[in-house]
This record gives structure tokens, C-alpha cells and sequence, in this order.
């Protein structure tokens, strides 16, 4: 000890150490017993790396209706059971999702068939970002198309940079169009121009893979679609722009609206997209409705349930798995509670070493 002590004070004496390491050195001395030798953590092997991977959860977001669609908020595990392509699965985990932190991409057709309602389209989209986004855990991006995509602000969740992206947006017409559905002149030499098209699957898919995907893990991710749904260019179809959601995990809330001179609304491609990620369609009438459709999906967000099931399935497979939910409490059977989830997932894939 007497040694240790002195060796610390010749090395002070030549500047090599610190007088306030002296104290510290001497203290721990004075105090601390000799410490064994640390054992070295043995390697995990590879039956232990195996098990990690193959246990993780999946996660569902749900929400559940009676038969007047009023949003129900008293779900217990008891009332459901959750199947994965047709086999029960065991419940690990169960909550509301109140405060999980929400990644929101709202796409805004900007092609002719929104000429009469864009302006609508973006007060409400407003009024509902300044109602939903929590700006200590939500974050927002703003995407405008027509043939092509245009991410008019990347995720954010500054409320002013929100708003002013949003007022941004602007319609997009073809070469000649002079409003009202009129065209005049001679047409593009480029039949297969971005000008005048709309690429709806094209955008869904860009904005899963790109600004959705790269989201943090534990987030509610979601896509607001302002569009009629018709689908004039683009390289993708409407399965491609689904499997892209399922992958990000993104719920797809759909309001078609639309100008009768362009075909109307595709309704049918809208309610597809919508349903087989966990979300809805709506179908506008006037401002009125617009704004409603809004309101419903700021409950909707707000009234979800999240079930998590470890697969009774472990392969890395990378292969589709249909997901259902099925109500099992009799009271709610009669009350025809209707309980909105995406159909199916993705498995993940054996990482690469």
C-alpha cells in the first residue's frame, strides 16, 4: 500500500497525473478490496441467436365497431382470438394505443380530376393535422402526384411546415388545359408523359418504401389518400402499391374524391387498398363530408387497440400470411361487432451474418 501510495506521488510531482486523480486514486485505494479476475462472457451459440430471431412478435393495430359503427373501447383479451393463415395463435401482449407515436404520410392527387376540389382537400387536411399531430412524438409528411411523385415536405413535426406544404400544393394539368376539362391545342409528342397522369399505385408505393419504411419501429404508420383512385400511368399495379403498405406496415385510409368529368371515383380499387391494410375508404359528397371523413379517421387513430402473437410459425421465410381476428364474446356476436385489421403480413427474412 505503502508503495502504491508513493509511486502515485512521483508521477504527480512530473505532471503525469492529475492531483484530482491523486485523491480518487488514493481513496480507491484506501477503500476498495482487490477484484477478482472478471470471467469472460462465454460466446452465444448459434441455437441461442437462433431462438432471439425466431421469437419476435408480430403486431397488429385493430379497431372495433358495433353494428351502428360506434367505435368500441372496452375490448379484453377474452373477447377475441387472433388466427395466422388459419391456425390459432397464443396472445403475448394487448393494449390500447393511445400514445404510441404516429409516422403519417398524406398524398395529394394533384392532377385535372382535382380541379374543383383540391382547395377543399387542403383546409381539411390542415384542420386535421393541426387537430392529430402531437409535436413531442408525431411526425408528418406531405406528397403531392400525378404521374410522378413529389415529397413536398419529409417527415417533420413542425406544424408550420406542415401547413405551409399543404397550401404549396398545386394542381398539376397537362400542356394546353385551360379548366373545366378543356385541352387546347395539339397533344404532348410523349404519349407516355408525366403531365396530365395520374400514377396512384406509383405513389403508394414510393411513399411505403421510402419515406414510411425508413420510419422508427415503434410508430403507427399510416397514409392519408386524397385521390379518385383512377389510375392512368405509372410502373406499378394496385398489388404491388398493397404488398409495399403490408410491408411498411402502413394502415391506408382512403377519401375519394373526384370530378365526374374524369370517370368519377374508383371506388372499388379504393376500398381494396384500404380494407386489406386495417383501414378505411371514404366517399365524400361535399365539403361537410369531407371534413367528417377527416373527423373519423382522427377517432379511429385515437381508438385503436394493439394485439401482439409470437407466430406459431418461426420460419424466416419471407413468405404472406393471412392474419384474422375473430370475435369470440357473445354479447359483441350480437351486437355484430365488426373489427378492422390488415388481412396478412410479410414474414421477415433470415438476416445475412
Amino acid at each position: 500500500m505503502k508503495l502504491h501510495r508513493s509511486i502515485i506521488l512521483i508521477l504527480a510531482i512530473f505532471g503525469l497525473i492529475s492531483f484530482s486523480v491523486i485523491g480518487s486514486q488514493l481513496a480507491e485505494a484506501q477503500t476498495q478490496p482487490a477484484k477478482p479476475a472478471a470471467t469472460p462472457t462465454p460466446p452465444i451459440s448459434e441455437e441461442e441467436g437462433v431462438v432471439k430471431v425466431d421469437t419476435e412478435a408480430v403486431n397488429v393495430l385493430f379497431t372495433a365497431q358495433d353494428k351502428n359503427r360506434r367505435l368500441l373501447l372496452t375490448l379484453k383479451p377474452t373477447d377475441f382470438q387472433v388466427y395466422e393463415n388459419g391456425q390459432l395463435q397464443t396472445v403475448s401482449g394487448f393494449s390500447r394505443q393511445v400514445d404510441l407515436p404516429l409516422s403519417l404520410s398524406i398524398l395529394i392527387d394533384t392532377s385535372m380530376s382535382q380541379e374543383r376540389t383540391l382547395p377543399e382537400e387542403k383546409s381539411a387536411a390542415i384542420s386535421f393535422l393541426e387537430a392529430v399531430v402531437r409535436p413531442d412524438r408525431d411526425e408528418v409528411a406531405v406528397i403531392s402526384f400525378t404521374g410522378e411523385s413529389t415529397l413536398e415536405q419529409g417527415m417533420t413535426n413542425n406544424i408550420n411546415r406542415l401547413r405551409r406544404s399543404v397550401e404549396n400544393v398545386r394542381l398539376a394539368p397537362q400542356s394546353g388545359y385551360i379548366g373545366g376539362g378543356v385541352v387546347v391545342g395539339t397533344p404532348g409528342i410523349n404519349p407516355n408523359s408525366a403531365s396530365g397522369s395520374t400514377a396512384v399505385w406509383d405513389a403508394i408505393w414510393v411513399t411505403s418504401e421510402e419515406v414510411l419504411g425508413p420510419a422508427p419501429e415503434k410508430t403507427r404508420r399510416a397514409i392519408i389518400l386524397l385521390s379518385d383512385g383512377v389510375n392512368t400511368s405509372g410502373k406499378k399495379k394496385l398489388n404491388d402499391a398493397l404488398e409495399a403498405a403490408l410491408r411498411a406496415e402502413a394502415v391506408i385510409y382512403s377519401i375519394g374524391i373526384g370530378d365526374n368529368y374524369y370517370n368519377g371515383v374508383d371506388e372499388g380499387s379504393l376500398k381494396k387498398i384500404s380494407e386489406k391494410t386495417g383501414g378505411k375508404a371514404f366517399f365524400p359528397r361535399d365539403e361537410l363530408d369531407l371534413r367528417k371523413a377527416f373527423q373519423q379517421i382522427q377517432e379511429e387513430m385515437r381508438s385503436q387497440y394493439l394485439v401482439s402473437y409470437e407466430p406459431t410459425n418461426p420460419a424466416l421465410d419471407g413468405s404472406y400470411r393471412t392474419i384474422e381476428i375473430k370475435v369470440t364474446n357473445p354479447e359483441m356476436l350480437k351486437e355484430k361487432t365488426q373489427l378492422t385489421h390488415r388481412k396478412g403480413y410479410f414474414a421477415k427474412t433470415q438476416k445475412k451474418k
